[in-house]
């Protein structure tokens, strides 16, 4: 069974045409990466997939469940997001802000407590957990935002684009994370714009152009094929 199934998937905004009947199957236990351009519709599949843009056609099965208006509380406690932005709440410590998250999905505030100093300690964050997101770093809040899509022990993590904006050392450890819940089995969906980062984390890639998906194939495939390495690939399949 696939993790995550998509189905002819089009939307259409007003008379533009986001993503053009894309289909794919991302296995259980995988880190499958979406590259492209911007404009690509990799944002609109993304949304699609945690159930937050509704198609215009197609459909989208999560463990063979179909995401629709019925399923969609079920299936969102499977699923956690991680973000481009550091959209954290700036009145609230550390600790608060990963029990606040919590409550959507209905974790009792001890179980949230525990889960919340795990997911602290996972990002190397436990000693800030009193302090104000305000007096973060910058690659300290992308830690915070991280650790905050995990705190209802998700089946499947979307990652937006995780390490945007981040320094080299910054960057470097959230990919240790990424690897770390790879190995633990959890179905990972990343976007990204880092040659690097995909060729390192995932196992195989969607390139997207025009509200289509190119190829999809390893990284190692990819760059046999081409031939040079991904960033080559990339170039070729998204110019012009």
């Amino acid at each position: 069974m696939s993790a995550v199934l998509g189905k002819n998937l089009t939307k259409y905004y007003k008379k533009f045409k986001a993503l053009d009947s894309v289909s794919f199957a991302i296995r259980e236990g995988e880190c499958f990466g979406f590259l492209g351009p911007n404009g690509a519709g990799k944002t609109t599949l993304m949304g699609m997939i945690y159930g937050f843009i509704k198609p215009s056609s197609g459909e989208i099965e999560i463990f063979g469940i179909k995401l629709d208006s019925n399923n969609l509380p079920q299936i969102k406690k499977r699923i956690g997001v991680i973000p481009q932005d550091n959209n954290l709440d700036p009145d609230l410590d550390v600790l608060e802000n990963l029990l606040v998250y919590a409550r959507y999905f209905d974790i009792d505030r001890k179980k949230a407590i525990s889960k919340a100093m795990e997911l602290l300690n996972f990002v190397k964050l436990e000693e800030w957990r009193k302090t104000n997101v305000r007096k973060l770093s910058g690659g300290m809040q992308r830690k915070l935002v991280f650790a905050r899509g995990l705190i209802n022990d998700p089946d499947i993590i979307i990652l937006d684009e995780p390490t945007t904006g981040l320094d080299p050392r910054s960057r470097r450890q959230i990919w240790n994370k990424i690897e770390i819940l790879k190995h633990s089995g959890k179905t990972l969906i990343l976007t990204t714009h880092y040659m690097e980062e995909a060729e390192k984390l995932c196992d195989r890639i969607a390139i997207m152009q025009n509200g289509k998906i190119v190829v999809v194939d390893t990284p190692q495939r990819l760059s046999q094929e081409f031939g040079g390495n991904l960033e080559n690939v990339y170039l070729n399949l998204t110019e012009g």
